[in-house]
């Protein structure tokens, strides 16, 4: 796999040379995917998928195109090539394009440190089905549930990168996941939760049974569900939603919304963004884990660091382009597709945890809001203005008392993630680990 993928990138450099290119990187992603999906105990979708698309981006000055392709043929190749420098030539400038210094390249060229693609071959679908199938039973095992889909998959990607500043690398990844939708109630009191697991190894996936009972369960709890009290109450985000929080912090620390100057946390460069003693923490490391990565999409090395230190905005999350506008380096961040160039993105991050359990932070609201769900999004970017749907559990004297539905909760990122306190119960193998958080004083419009 790799190796044809690196001929296919050397192809695309000397046709970018040839067709006039001053500078140009190439990038070749082959694949192969699995879905089996059952709804209502038939089986609805079995689907085998595999490709190999093409990606290249030229340089003539400070101008520069993409184009991508999915036929890898020589006569596409050359035709890309030239089509790409046709519409390099026409582009506007940009002072902040251009490939990375051959100084500046990791000499890391593979993921083998990583462990990040199972060698097991690829599942039969009968095997993905009884998985779906033993998922479904133990759902409808479950005395009220009226019907339940599952789907399980499976996937290898495979990506090899190279660009004449002398960058040449690539890697293989997989995964293999199973979720369940379980329905219970009729008409407009018909209620539905899901579960779902996904590993890199299928060998580390849990038992199917379980993530069925779990959705079946969770569906179970959300009848009788009435709206909560409008008012100003603590709101507990339970750990499968959590990260939501976080996913806007680090949304408002890329590069490009810093760039643009539309983010909320454009002047908080080594101010409080989280409470004492938290920290946000990157690292694209971790074996076996989906996000995690060798180099970046330009050829740089990737490496754990600080986003934020003991409650401190420490680093925007940069690649080569965004940094030159802001004057700074890369921070090893670049992402990118075949059809599109570099842009910021994070691996895997960890967010402190907390010392409590969320039951010991339910204790500790006493009367409040246990978020389990959110539905839709208004988040203003510039302001960090906050206001989302959510349904969960209504929680007096510590304890849930009844699930509640169609609520909205409001309130401004910038309070709420400094007054954030977290659970200890952040799942190991996420990329994004985040457990249960405790927010003080949010509006809720519920009744």
């Amino acid at each position: 796999m790799t190796a044809s993928l690196s001929a296919l990138t050397e192809a695309l450099l000397a046709a970018a040379k040839k067709a006039g290119a001053e500078a140009a990187d190439a990038l070749a992603v082959t694949g192969q995917s699995l879905t089996v999906d059952l709804r209502q105990g038939r089986l609805e979708q079995a689907e085998r998928a595999e490709g190999t698309e093409i990606g290249l981006r030229v340089l003539i000055g400070r101008r520069q195109a993409c184009v991508s392709a999915s036929d890898t043929s020589a006569a596409t190749i050359a035709a890309l090539a030239e089509r790409a420098v046709a519409m390099a030539r026409e582009a506007p400038e940009d002072p902040t394009a251009g490939l990375a210094d051959p100084s500046q390249l990791t000499a890391i060229r593979d993921g083998d440190a990583l462990d990040l693609c199972d060698p097991s071959p690829e599942p039969a679908a009968a095997a993905l089905e009884a998985q779906a199938r033993a998922a479904e039973a133990a759902a409808l095992a479950a005395k009220g549930i009226t019907q339940v889909e599952t789907s399980a998959s499976w996937s290898r990607r495979g990506m090899h990168l190279a660009a004449t500043n002398g960058f040449a690398g690539g890697y293989a990844r997989s995964s293999q996941s199973l979720s369940a939708v379980a329905f219970c109630g009729e008409g407009t009191a018909m209620e539905r939760d899901w579960a779902g697991e996904g590993r890199v190894y299928g060998a580390d996936m849990p038992a199917a049974a379980g993530i069925g009972a779990l959705a079946a369960e969770r569906a179970l709890a959300r009848l009788g569900a009435v709206k909560p009290p409008t008012g100003h109450f603590p709101v507990l985000y339970d750990e499968r939603v959590a990260a939501s929080l976080i996913g806007h912090l680090l949304s408002a620390i890329n590069g490009t919304a810093i760039a643009r100057g539309a983010s909320w946390a454009a002047g908080l460069m080594g101010e409080p963004v989280l409470p004492p003693g938290m920290s946000l923490v990157e690292d694209p490391h971790r074996p076996r884990i989906g996000a995690s990565r060798p180099f970046d999409a330009e050829g740089l090395a990737t490496a754990p660091r600080a986003l934020v230190q003991d409650g401190v905005l420490q680093s925007w999350v940069l690649d080569l382009a965004t940094g030159r506008k802001l004057g700074l380096a890369s921070t090893g961040n670049a992402s990118r597709g075949p059809s599109a160039p570099p842009s910021p993105a994070t691996s895997c991050v960890d967010l402190t945890q907390g010392t409590q359990s969320r039951e010991e932070l339910l204790a500790a609201m006493g009367t409040g809001l246990l978020v389990t769900s959110m539905i839709g999004s208004t988040i203003n970017p510039t302001t960090g203005d906050y206001s989302r749907g959510a349904s969960g559990w209504w929680v007096e004297g510590g304890r849930p008392v009844h699930p509640v539905h169609e609520c909205t909760i409001a309130g401004n990122l910038k309070d709420m993630l400094r007054r954030i306190i977290p659970a200890n119960d952040a799942r190991e193998h996420l990329s994004l680990r985040v457990p249960s958080l405790l927010v003080e004083g949010l509006t809720l419009a519920g009744s």
